[in-house]
């Protein structure tokens, strides 16, 4: 997957240790985004909460399990709540994962979260719908912007990769918090969610996120 020719053009020129990251794996170096084959707003949502801690391996046998149990798909919010919990349980969920599907289904259901206006939202309104779902935190909330909104300008202060990423190629003596992330990254604007690609692949060499921190 090639890179916006301007973004990074704009990312060079704003930090030198970002320009020489991109100059070590170039436009191509990314590979193809990372897909979970979920188009659906709630598909995406309920994958995410599905794979919290997990592996993608572990998360994609427990989320099949899940889908079995469905017909072979994700099951709805309706029969999310009308199903028995333990029944739940027991295609792999922790009990606490359980309880965030829950919230999930009850949020949609009950109209406090509308999914069709995700699209339309700022970011920072998105990341407010969102975590008001039990179990959904800041970090489910970017990893959503980047990954399934395609939002460019995202900076996933809470991921554990980028704090590395920016510890190492930065020269900091300890994992940064958020402002020392926002004011490094303060000149990457509008494409913070393209450096953020590049900084987990130079941290171990693949686009992936790193450990997600939300509560489980």
């Amino acid at each position: 997957m090639s890179a916006d020719p301007a973004a990074l053009e704009h990312l060079r020129a704003a930090d030198p240790v970002l320009a020489g990251v991109i100059e070590r794996y170039g436009a191509d170096g990314l590979g193809q985004r990372r897909e979970d084959g979920q188009r659906a707003h709630y598909g995406a949502l309920v994958r995410a909460i599905v794979g919290q801690q997990l592996s993608t391996r572990a998360a994609a046998v427990i989320y099949r399990r899940l889908a079995d149990r469905f017909g072979g798909r994700e099951p709805t919010p309706d029969e999310i709540l009308a199903d028995d919990p333990e029944d739940l349980r027991a295609v792999g969920l922790s009990r606490a994962k359980v309880a965030f599907l829950r919230s999930l289904a009850e949020h949609v259901v009950d109209g406090s979260l509308e999914l069709e206006r995700l699209d339309t939202l700022p970011d920072e309104d998105v990341i407010a719908e969102l975590t008001a779902v039990k179990g959904i935190g800041t970090w489910s909330a970017h990893m959503f912007l980047m990954f399934h909104l395609g939002r460019p300008d995202v900076l996933a202060v809470g991921d554990l990769g980028i704090r590395k990423a920016f510890m190492v190629l930065y020269g900091l003596e300890s994992l940064p918090l958020a402002p020392v992330m926002e004011r490094i990254a303060e000149p990457w604007r509008p494409y913070r969610t393209l450096a953020c690609r590049y900084l987990w692949r130079a941290l171990d060499d693949s686009p992936e996120p790193g450990l997600e921190p939300d509560p489980i």
